[in-house]
């Protein structure tokens, strides 16, 4: 049995975790149907710290993992501050210190910014993902492991059983 079952390249990993940062859960696979996330191993469908602490786990394995952010959600990037118009915002949206809200791009890609302060008219927003700079500590429990289907290296994502393939 040469490596059968080990998470390598190519396979598909079915996995739950908690997230933790600074000592506070933000994040756990109980929010996911199926309390388990799934990707194909080396795609680079997770953060790369995370990724690549998997290799050689089998089912049942579990494994504390610290990801610094250079390997996580990046380093906090001063460049991606920026001075908003106040009339920019929907009323949708409260003009407060803290409030997160989802700023669409004009490529219709979505990501999370954060207000971080208030002038006269304008708004200091900080387009940074939330975990960035941080530590990440995953406690991570292997669900399945299994090899990827053709369609789903084609694809490049994991079907769900049972899925009829689009």
């Amino acid at each position: 049995m040469s490596g059968e079952g080990l998470i390598k390249d190519n396979v598909v990993v079915g996995m739950s975790y908690e997230l933790t940062v600074n000592g506070e859960i933000i994040d756990t696979s109980e929010n996911i149907e199926g309390d388990v996330i799934a990707f194909i191993q080396g795609h680079g469908q997770i953060i790369p710290g995370l990724e690549k602490e998997l290799y050689g786990m089998k089912v049942g394995d579990s494994k504390k993992v610290k990801v610094a952010p250079a390997e996580g959600y990046g380093e906090v990037d001063r460049e991606a501050f920026v001075w908003v118009p106040s009339e920019d915002f929907p009323d949708s949206i409260p003009l407060e210190e803290g409030t997160v809200f989802e700023m669409r791009e004009e490529n219709g890609e979505s990501h999370l910014a954060r207000i971080t302060e208030l002038a006269e008219e304008r708004v200091r927003v900080d387009l940074n993902h939330p975990l960035a700079g941080k530590e990440l500590a995953f406690n991570i429990t292997i669900k399945e492991v299994r090899e990827a289907t053709g369609e789903e290296l084609d694809h490049g994502h994991v079907h769900e059983p049972g899925a009829h393939s689009h």
